[in-house]
């Protein structure tokens, strides 16, 4: 199969014009849209395929009203006000399911009893598949508001007790709303931020 660059217009989209949104329109996210941003991310690489990422959708008011006391100050209004948060967990197990996700080798032995090793893949690849879930969101129509202001205890507490996932980072998702929207920050130029060697 060959594949060509994407379109200035889905570039724009994914990238360019896209925003990170801190309030959000009444519109509501439905299951499928949330089966259909799973299906899209899922493909993105991770080392040794090994997905470590497991994903929490916060929608229901029970689910806010658990989510809410994890939360930092600033993040309370733009989390609970979004019609979903999603908790980006990185299983601390992910090794145990590489027998079926990196069959060809014995990878599962790469990791099982290397706490180190284990902490630094999980977390590498859980915010890898964080950073998929963003684009694929926005790939459907979605605005995002990644977040990392929250207390892990309690999150992980909250939704993770069987002590086997760990939180690493939260993304509401909706409709942004272009009321007091930040005017949007620069980045860094190709010199000040690579080299070529």
């Amino acid at each position: 199969m060959t594949f060509h660059p994407l379109s200035d217009e889905a570039l724009d989209i994914l990238f360019r014009e896209a925003r990170s949104f801190n309030r959000w329109q009444d519109r509501e996210v439905s299951d499928e849209q949330l089966h259909q941003l799973y299906e899209l991310m899922k493909w993105g690489p991770t080392s040794a395929n090994s997905c470590p990422a497991r994903i929490v959708f916060v929608r229901s008011e029970a689910a806010k009203a658990r989510l809410k006391p994890c939360l930092n100050e600033g993040n309370v209004e733009k989390s609970m006000s979004a019609p979903v948060v999603a908790i980006i967990g990185m299983d601390m197990e992910f090794y145990e399911k590489l027998p079926k996700l990196f069959p060809h080798t014995d990878a599962r032995s790469w990791f099982a009893g290397n706490e180190a090793k284990i902490a630094e893949n999980a977390m590498r690849n859980s915010t890898l598949q964080g950073a998929y879930l963003i684009l694929a969101a926005r790939a459907l129509g979605l605005d995002c508001g990644p977040m990392s202001g929250f207390d892990p205890e309690k999150m992980n507490a909250a939704f993770f007790p069987d002590g086997k996932v760990r939180s690493n980072f939260i993304c509401a998702i909706g409709y942004g709303s272009q009321e007091k929207l930040y005017q949007r920050g620069p980045r860094l130029g190709f010199d000040e931020a690579c080299r070529i060697e």
